[in-house]
């Protein structure tokens, strides 16, 4: 088993729509899809695409949904024997995408909240640890205690940076953020240009780790431990929406890189991923 992906699952309605509405608007839609979602489960079945060997462990619900999402993970391939399941209902998002392709989502977490730690075990064989931030804070601070005891190699991705400490981020192989992100730990504005110097504050946040931020269209700006930050340019894509492309470039890059592939070749085969998926093509 070469990843675990630690992490929440949802099931997705995701509406189509010209633009998000206001405070207090009812906008008619153009469409509406059910769709497997949660960073974690998103993840992994993007690490299990890109040719990596993948255990998950997380919580579902007694409905219909968790059965659902649970098979999804089973015909990725994903070893879901580290999969919990609770009496009520499984995590959920409602996301809206207007016709540039742009979205707005909010999630509940449910059953993904009450993910026992305790009951979960590091694999043998297990080569890279991959966590976002969706569960509770004493989850995650339990199951990377688990990975660090066992040497096993963290991969962080940040996603939502809210309510992490300088502790939660320390001793973490990679911190994967988005500018948002990026600015929420560094308690700062988000930023047009600086990103270069926002890696930089971020190696001193977590110094030892590598670092990567995501930039959407502008591509990635990244440094490894010790070294000065570089950006890389979006791959070009015709862009049908960028709902999930975050988590595919996650899942593909943990891919690659416990596959022992070099750091900046991994971030490029992200890339490469993500684009793929806004296209449509993935």
């Amino acid at each position: 088993m070469t990843i675990l992906v630690v992490g929440a699952l949802h099931w997705d309605v995701v509406v189509r729509a010209s633009r998000l509405p206001h405070i207090d608007e009812t906008l008619r839609g153009s469409s509406v899809a059910y769709q497997f979602g949660g960073k974690g489960g998103n993840q992994a079945i993007a690490a299990a695409l890109a040719g990596a060997d993948v255990a998950f462990a997380g919580r579902i619900g007694s409905d219909q949904a968790g059965a659902e999402m649970k098979l999804r993970l089973t015909e990725a391939g994903i070893d879901v024997s580290g999969l919990q399941a609770g009496p009520d209902a499984s995590g959920m998002s409602a996301a809206i995408v207007d016709e540039d392709g742009n979205y707005g989502a909010v999630i509940v977490s449910a059953e993904n909240h009450k993910f026992d730690a305790e009951l979960m075990n590091i694999p043998s064989g297990c080569q890279m640890l991959l966590l976002q931030n969706e569960m509770t804070h004493s989850a995650l601070r339990r199951v990377k205690q688990k990975a660090l005891d066992a040497g096993v190699p963290i991969v962080l991705n940040a996603a939502p940076a809210t309510g992490l400490t300088g502790e939660d981020l320390q001793s973490v192989d990679v911190l994967i953020v988005n500018r948002l992100e990026a600015s929420d730990l560094l308690g700062n504005e988000p930023s047009d240009t600086d990103w270069a110097g926002s890696v930089r504050k971020l190696q001193t946040l977590v110094p030892g780790s590598s670092v990567i931020v995501t930039l959407g269209g502008d591509g990635v700006c990244f440094a490894q431990s010790g070294q000065t930050p570089r950006h890389q340019p979006a791959k070009e894509a015709v862009v049908h929406s960028t709902h999930g492309a975050g988590d595919v470039f996650v899942g593909a890059f943990a891919a690659a890189y416990a596959d022992g592939t070099p750091f900046e070749t991994a971030i490029e085969r992200a890339q490469t991923a993500a684009a793929e998926h806004v296209s449509g093509s993935l």
